[in-house]
């Protein structure tokens, strides 16, 4: 033993010399940072759910709420919950972690200079990490922060601003001024590098980089803005699933997941993650948003089934209701753009988009247009057509914060054993809890609770 020990030393201190070159293990090269850009983790389970698990979509029965954990029940009760980042899946780990691979993308391709021969794949690598960033950004202020308020967003908490992949930069929370003004100086400068088209749909795109823009101005309640890049995105893309017979729905729209991944709606694809699992059988549909569909509205028949004590969403664009599609699609820059049209006066072409849409949802023959709507009606369907339309997307709960900022004077109310708990409009539970192990560290102030 002894003899074959040292006969093996030689080629082990090679193997281990060998293993010490960082140069081996560490991204160098343009590929390297697109394969980094391109792993599972920037775009599966990647979304918030807390957000989503707070909204008013779905109810719980009480045996199933009795089920989750304490802050599972919280969550859905609207009391202040506790939650830990470090080995554990939740929103701000899941959405950190990829805004950590994209800043390291950004970090390396500095050192990469662009050329006649690299020039593509260059622009296509940091426009990509750009949006990544801005995208994951969006997405925590959405969950961590106040709804954007002109009046207050220089003094309201926002996000960790990470633009760096070094963690000895110590974390600081913007506000939420500083906070969007990232997300639109990010994608803004993404746009010109990215291409029109991506080679896949889980790549970010030109049209991807303006739907993220439709989504951030909305959530400002810039409807001007909104208006023109959900108008950027659709020129590139503004095909529609017609629910009445598809290539992208597989077999029946009456069978569980029935719309293929990818498909033809589909301009930059994301998931929810599944910390907050609500979205199979045991998160029923809000019944009031069930009856506010037409019987002959074929998303009743595409997006529910019957889970015993009442009805599922079971139409996820990612084919998986166990995973959610959050990603930007046609769908919502129709509705996003008729929204706006409607609120700065052209009220017919918001109608107008409207009914391009549902035309493609109803039974073929069986949808007539509205007529004579004043501006304030026509606003009312579109925002109902939007609840309908985007269910469990993760768009609910900043929808609900941008609303009541309207003075919509949305309540939210849940009823468990026989005790209704609700959400007063802006209260600070719509700014969720940061995870205490984050707060500890950092010493970054927690939201008010």
């Amino acid at each position: 033993m002894l003899c074959v020990a040292v006969l093996l030393l030689p080629s082990c201190k090679k193997f281990l010399d060998k293993k010490q070159n960082a140069s081996a293990v560490v991204p160098s090269t343009l590929s390297d940072i697109q394969a980094l850009l391109d792993e599972d983790i920037m775009i599966e389970s990647v979304s918030p759910s807390y957000m989503e698990a707070s909204s008013d979509e779905y109810f719980l029965t009480d045996d199933v709420y009795s089920s989750f954990s304490e802050y599972g029940q919280d969550m859905y009760t609207w009391v202040p919950f506790t939650v830990t980042a470090a080995n554990s899946s939740n929103d701000w780990h899941d959405s950190y972690y990829p805004v950590y691979n994209a800043n390291l993308a950004l970090d390396l391709i500095k050192n990469i200079d662009r050329n006649s021969a690299n020039a593509a794949a260059w622009d296509n690598a940091k426009g990509s990490a750009l949006f990544y960033r801005s995208y994951n950004f969006l997405n925590l202020l959405w969950d961590y922060s106040k709804a954007y308020d002109s009046s207050t967003a220089d003094k309201d908490l926002g996000i960790a601003l990470r633009l760096t992949s070094d963690f000895n930069v110590p974390s600081a929370r913007a506000t939420v001024q500083q906070s969007y003004k990232q997300v639109i100086s990010d994608t803004k400068a993404a746009i010109p590098l990215l291409p029109d088209y991506p080679l896949a749909l889980t790549r970010p795109s030109k049209g991807a980089a303006y739907g993220l823009l439709a989504r951030c101005y909305l959530s400002m309640r810039d409807y001007k803005d909104a208006l023109s890049y959900a108008d950027s995105c659709l020129q590139l893309n503004n095909s529609l699933i017609d629910f009445n017979g598809d290539e992208d729905i597989i077999g029946s729209i009456a069978n569980d997941e029935p719309f293929k991944r990818l498909n033809k709606e589909t301009v930059f694809y994301t998931t929810m993650n599944y910390e907050y699992d609500i979205f199979s059988y045991v998160g029923n549909i809000d019944t009031a948003i069930l009856r506010s569909y037409d019987s002959n509205d074929l998303r009743l028949i595409a997006y529910f089934g019957d889970n015993g004590t009442g009805s599922y969403f079971k139409a996820s664009y990612g084919n998986d209701y166990f995973m959610n599609f959050t990603g930007i699609a046609v769908d919502e820059m129709y509705l996003t753009r008729a929204e706006c049209y409607i609120r700065t006066g052209q009220v017919q072409k918001g109608l107008d988009d409207i009914n391009t849409l549902l035309s493609k949802r109803y039974k073929t023959g069986t949808y007539v247009p509205p007529t004579g709507l004043s501006q304030n009606d026509a606003l009312t369907r579109a925002l109902l057509e939007r609840r309908k339309e985007l269910l469990l997307r993760d768009n609910r709960w900043m929808d609900i914060k941008r609303l009541n900022k309207e003075g919509a004077n949305i309540i939210l109310k849940r009823i468990i054993a026989g005790k209704t708990y609700t959400l007063q409009p802006n209260a600070n539970f719509y700014a969720l809890p940061l995870p205490e192990d984050i707060i500890r560290t950092t010493g970054m102030p927690q939201n008010p609770l």
